[in-house]
């Protein structure tokens, strides 16, 4: 088991790594003291909500369980309708706790459900699968998307604690699982040129679902999220390097009406990204190459998505973080090093979206 600090604006949190795990979760509800205790999940994760709900009973909350369908659509403010009428039905008060129990989908909408319901309660975040493992569930994002827009409407609330259990990933679909090396060769290429060197000599291991293998790769991809954040919370400058990939990525989910998955449209939006970055003569063939190699590897070919390109151009204008039409990319110079911040010519997005749809 292994446990980090996660520093916040509102205090630090506790990121706690391990296998059966129960008995760790159970000892954090039982020091936050909550009045009341509700769980949202999701449709696929239902049995894993119901073992968390047996663990934290002891700690002297029962809490009702709250199931959303399974899959990005339930990023919606329906989705958030319902979730904030469960919790009035169940009567949660400022002292109440929401426990999210999914994978990023559900971990963005509760998390921004308990930030605005009674202006703020506690949330917990047990992440069931990879991608929210080494992402979504650290740093305090939450939202749901707009009908054109991903991520557009949300908040930032960092949860109180997060505990992720491995054993939550033997049950995960292989596809959905290989997804989640995006964000991984992300971290890699974009930060930490250790996590890649990683993902290339375990890979095997790493494939099969190897528990330690897996465990030091969310304790380096958490680590290199937690130090990010702790220097900037709310995205106003180094957090920025986060993004890398999901320019282009956002922009192919929301051209899709999110059909496409997350892991899949970042390794696009990867791919991208390097191959414009090459053009612009920030970084060479060697690094676009070793990382289209990495995500095909792991299940992450680059067969081009079903998608209408114009509108996938359309998506990348509306993204959410520019600034008087301006999109600012994240562009890799070199393994682990990415630079923030970069005005792309618009003909350059054009031929490379294009190319990459083709």
């Amino acid at each position: 088991m292994v446990r980090l600090i996660v520093d916040a604006a509102r205090g630090s949190y506790p990121v706690i790594i391990g296998s059966e795990v129960h008995r760790e979760l159970r000892g954090v509800v039982r020091r936050l003291e909550p009045t009341s205790a509700v769980i949202v999940t999701d449709s696929n994760v239902r049995p894993w909500a119901r073992r968390v709900a047996k663990a934290v009973k002891p700690a002297g909350v029962k809490p009702s369980i709250h199931v959303v369908p399974a899959g990005e659509r339930s990023k919606s403010m329906a989705a958030l309708h319902d979730v904030l009428a469960f919790l009035e039905r169940q009567k949660v008060d400022r002292g109440g706790l929401v426990i999210a129990v999914g994978g990023g989908t559900v971990g963005d909408l509760a998390g921004f459900a308990a930030s605005i319901w009674l202006r703020g309660i506690r949330l917990v975040a047990v992440p069931t699968t990879l991608l929210a493992m080494v992402d979504s569930s650290i740093g305090g994002k939450t939202g749901v998307n707009g009908t054109r827009s991903k991520n557009a409407i949300g908040t930032f609330w960092p949860p109180s604690a997060v505990v992720a259990d491995m054993a939550c990933l033997e049950t995960l679909p292989p596809v959905n699982y290989r997804d989640a090396f995006a964000e991984v060769v992300k971290y890699g290429v974009a930060m930490d040129r250790g996590i890649f060197e990683l993902l290339q000599n375990d890979r095997s291991r790493l494939l099969a679902g190897e528990r330690r293998a897996l465990e030091r790769v969310v304790f380096r991809c958490v680590t290199a999220k937690a130090l990010v954040v702790a220097r900037d919370e709310r995205e106003r400058g180094p957090r920025a390097i986060l993004n890398y990939g999901h320019t282009a990525g956002h922009a192919l989910e929301a051209a899709t009406g999110f059909r496409v998955s997350h892991g899949r449209a970042v390794a696009f939006g990867m791919r991208v990204a390097a191959k414009i970055a090459q053009a612009m003569e920030l970084c060479g063939p060697r690094l676009v190459d070793a990382q289209d190699e990495l995500l095909t590897e792991y299940g992450l070919p680059d067969r081009a998505p079903a998608a209408d390109p114009a509108r996938v151009l359309a998506a990348i204008r509306r993204d959410k973080k520019a600034r008087r039409g301006r999109v600012a990319w994240v562009m890799p110079r070199r393994l682990g090093h990415a630079e923030t911040g970069h005005d792309v010519p618009a003909a350059l997005v054009r031929r490379y979206v294009r190319k990459a749809l083709a």
